[in-house]
Parts: structure tokens; C-alpha cells; sequence
């Protein structure tokens, strides 16, 4: 545990900066030294439930008592906030995606690297449990060689009323839940290469920007992973969908409902076909119950908190960062790889 009580500055004091301030206060040697959003509205708020807020950015990079900066504003305003903060000498925790661009990304850790300060960025569902459960189940074995893991986020009510649906702020699902789920995937398989990108976009209720997307990866060593992302979707697919050579994995939703589904090894000879009204199929037809066994999923439990233990720990010179600058670079090349795929409507060739 950290021996220093560090404390954070929040910029941006919307939905997820409250989210922020709540799991901040639960965790010890943390505290929030205040907050300034360019809504008067939202620093009445900050003020009622007992924080300090500032009355200008400037004034929060020039309190001495601030460690760090969390910035939690749209999409479009990170970098600018981000270069600011690190110039005026304090680390910076930004909110996912970190920017818009890899080139504006670049520009960042230049910053980072020239005023020594420590940049990271809050991909927080690498401690989601479904994600971990996912992963503990490949690195089990027991559904043999997986070939395809397919994830999904769905909803049924489009993108949300606010900046997210405006691509001069940095909206779409792309940006928005796509920097999540392929964060999980490349960290996952941050020891291969990833060869090839499909992928395809909707926009069903929005025009402006993509309000879902559908992206084939392609890893160097066979593995095909499907990520999903749709915001008009009544009846909602799988979180996690896992196929291997001896068995298939489903994991339903985040309350982690689902199972494993495996062959017990006992060949089955006699396949009785299934009548259907076209016709008989022996190659659809259901396995008998005794060549098959189905197990309860290897939950993996989590505990966000060890994000901002760790931005602490680094701070302290104790840890490396668990959000690396080089992994927040491949998540956002990958992005452009899936706008450039979608756009050109070909295949782009990515790592070789």
C-alpha cells in the first residue's frame, strides 16, 4: 500500500467522473482534491455532495496538492487537457480512448517523455470478470484447440442522447465500446501478431457516426476473434462465445451466467438422424447425453480498485503501469484499421 495520500484532480465531472469519485473514496491513500467542468451546473453539483471545485482548469493544474489529473471530458478535448497537465507538471489519468488519432497519440507521449510525467489511460475492463472468465477457460484447455472467440456488447436504444453522437467530439461505438473490447482482446494476445482486419459498420439510427460495427481479427496463430459491438439489438447475443476443437463455451451476459460444453472422449458410433421437414440430417443432429459433459464456468473474481492502486504504485516508483503507452497504441492503430477496413470495404493487413 502506498505510504504517500495521494490525490487527484477531476477534469470533466459528467456520469463516469462521478462513477470515478465514488470508487475513488473507497480507496485508502486516494482522495479527490476537487473537480472543474466548463458547466457551472455540474460544479454546483460537485459542490452539494461535498467537493471542491475549481473555477478554471488553470486553477486546478496550479494547486500544488494535486498528484494527478483524471480527465473524464469528451473524446475530442483529452489530448489538449492531457498536454496541459503534463506541462503544468502533473500525471494524468485519462479516460478511454486517450485520443482521437494515433498522430495526436503520438504527440502525448512526446509530452509524457519530454516533462517526465506518467500518462495512462483507464481501460477498466481489462478487470471485467466475464473477460477474465473468458480467458481462464482458453488457458484451461479443455474445449482442446480454440479457433474462435466471439465478443459481444449489445442494446436496443441506440447511442446515448449526448456528445457521443457527434463525430466532431469522437462518437460512434467504435471509439466507445470498441476501444474496450479490443483493448481485452490485444492484451490477451499481446505475444502474437495480429495479420488481418475486417470490418464492417451500421448505422441504423445515427448517420453521423457508427452506432455499431462487426470486426474479423486475424491472429498469426490461427485464431479468429469476432467483436460486436450493436446499439439496435432487442434480442441480445452471447457476451462471450468460445469454440474449440473438443468443446464450446458460452458466457451469457456480465452476471456470468453460462457453461462449458465438452466431449467426454466416448466416440459416438450410431448417430441417429434428425428428421426435419426437408429432409434427415446426421450432421445437425444433437450428440447423445454420455459422449458429452457440460461444467459450470472458471469464474475469475476481480477488483477495480488495483487500477488506481497501481497508478499509485507507480507513482511511488514501486510498479510498472498495468495500461502501457505501447498498448494504448496498438489499441488505437487497430481502430483506424477497422474505420480504413469498413470504409475501403476490403481486407487491411495489419501486423506481418
Amino acid at each position: 500500500m502506498s505510504q504517500k495520500q495521494y490525490h487527484v484532480g477531476i477534469v470533466g465531472f459528467g456520469g463516469m467522473a462521478g462513477w470515478h469519485n465514488e470508487l475513488i473514496q473507497k480507496i485508502d491513500g486516494l482522495s479527490v482534491a476537487g473537480v472543474y467542468d466548463i458547466k457551472e451546473e455540474r460544479c454546483e453539483y460537485a459542490k452539494s455532495i461535498g467537493l471542491h471545485a475549481y473555477g478554471s482548469l488553470e486553477e486546478l493544474l496550479s494547486d500544488e496538492n494535486v498528484d494527478f489529473v483524471l480527465i473524464a471530458t469528451p473524446n475530442d478535448v483529452h489530448k489538449p487537457i492531457a498536454i496541459q497537465a503534463m506541462e503544468a507538471g502533473k500525471a494524468v489519468v485519462s479516460e478511454k480512448p486517450v485520443t482521437l488519432s494515433s498522430s495526436d497519440l503520438e504527440e502525448m507521449i512526446e509530452v509524457s517523455k519530454k516533462t517526465g510525467q506518467f500518462l495512462t489511460v483507464h481501460q477498466n475492463r481489462r478487470w471485467d470478470e466475464d473477460f477474465l472468465t473468458m480467458w481462464q477457460i482458453l488457458k484451461e484447455g479443455k474445449l482442446g484447440e480454440v479457433y474462435r472467440v466471439e465478443s459481444r456488447v449489445h442494446g436496443s436504444r441506440g447511442i446515448p442522447g449526448d456528445w457521443r453522437k457527434e463525430k466532431e467530439h469522437g462518437g460512434g461505438m467504435i471509439l466507445d465500446w470498441g476501444v474496450h473490447l479490443l483493448d481485452q482482446i490485444l492484451y490477451m494476445m499481446r505475444d502474437h501478431k495480429l495479420n488481418r482486419v475486417y470490418a464492417t459498420v451500421t448505422n441504423v439510427t445515427n448517420q453521423l457516426v457508427d452506432d455499431g460495427f462487426t470486426a474479423e481479427l486475424t491472429f498469426d496463430n490461427g485464431q479468429i476473434f469476432l467483436v460486436e459491438v450493436g446499439t439496435s439489438n432487442f434480442i441480445n447475443l452471447p457476451r462471450w462465445y468460445i469454440l474449440g476443437q473438443n468443446g464450446t463455451a458460452v458466457i451469457e451476459n456480465w452476471e456470468l451466467d453460462g457453461k462449458l460444453v465438452c466431449a467426454s472422449g466416448k466416440n459416438e458410433t450410431d448417430v441417429v438422424p434428425v428428421k426435419t421437414a426437408a429432409g434427415l440430417t446426421k450432421t445437425m443432429a444433437p450428440r447423445r447425453e454420455d459422449t458429452i459433459h457440460t461444467e459450470a464456468l472458471p469464474v475469475v473474481k476481480s477488483n477495480i480498485r488495483d487500477f488506481y492502486r497501481n497508478v499509485m504504485k507507480v507513482l511511488d516508483g514501486e510498479e510498472e503501469p498495468k495500461i502501457k503507452l505501447p498498448e494504448v497504441m496498438r489499441v488505437m492503430r487497430l481502430m483506424e484499421a477497422i474505420f480504413e477496413s469498413a470504409e475501403k470495404h476490403e481486407v487491411v493487413i495489419f501486423e506481418q
